[in-house]
């Protein structure tokens, strides 16, 4: 799970979705995570992107197990109140298996459930996430020493924080409102890419 993980911003537009196979490019994984879209909608979006090219490898999708079992894609990311990760992992075991977490406690937990890797946050600032308190680089760095599966950081990561976050040990970054609210995308997921290439990294 290594690299740049690019997540969908939960009110995809028709300009964005066809943008997703130019950036596909410059990224290691795309989450589709459109918790308002139906069933229906959802699978006309991985249809699409499958169409142009985008490997199923690289897609991952939020809460829907069955569009990721029957697309093939390469994984599931489990929310709160989505299935619990053993129930996934025993039905359909050729799906990786991400849980979002917020805590030691969490993260642990869903290493033991059978999770394949874990997204953690939000670890600054973020707009997503107004009024909460980040969770910060020292709780990042005891998240990925306390587990053996990678992590993924989320939550107002920059180009320029980006390199700490590696040095914590996480083996991935997800970005979201920092490259759909930017000007040039394809721009900023380079920066991304540059100091993703330049630094150290967690696990694969």
């Amino acid at each position: 799970m290594k690299g740049i993980h690019l997540i969908t911003n939960g009110k995809l537009t028709e300009k964005e979705l066809q943008d997703l196979p130019f950036l596909q490019h410059d990224v290691d994984y795309i989450h589709i995570r459109e918790k308002s879209k139906t069933a229906q909608e959802i699978q006309t979006i991985v249809s699409f992107l499958l169409e142009k090219g985008v490997p199923k490898q690289k897609l991952i999708i939020n809460d829907r197990v069955d569009i990721a079992a029957i697309n093939n894609c390469h994984g599931v990311q489990l929310a709160y109140h989505s299935l619990p990760v053993d129930v996934v992992k025993g039905t359909f075991p050729e799906l990786s298996i991400g849980k979002s977490v917020h805590s030691l406690e969490e993260a642990v937990h869903a290493e033991k459930a059978g999770a394949n890797f874990i997204i953690y946050g939000h670890i600054f600032h973020s707009l997503s996430k107004k009024g909460l308190s980040p969770q910060g680089i020292s709780r990042l760095q005891e998240i990925t020493q306390s587990v053996s599966i990678p992590v993924v950081a989320i939550g107002g990561i920059t180009p320029e924080n980006a390199q700490a976050v590696l040095k914590a040990g996480a083996s991935g970054i997800a970005v979201m409102s920092g490259v759909w609210n930017a000007a040039d995308p394809l721009e900023i997921l380079k920066q991304y890419q540059s100091v993703f290439n330049n630094g150290e990294g967690g696990r694969h």
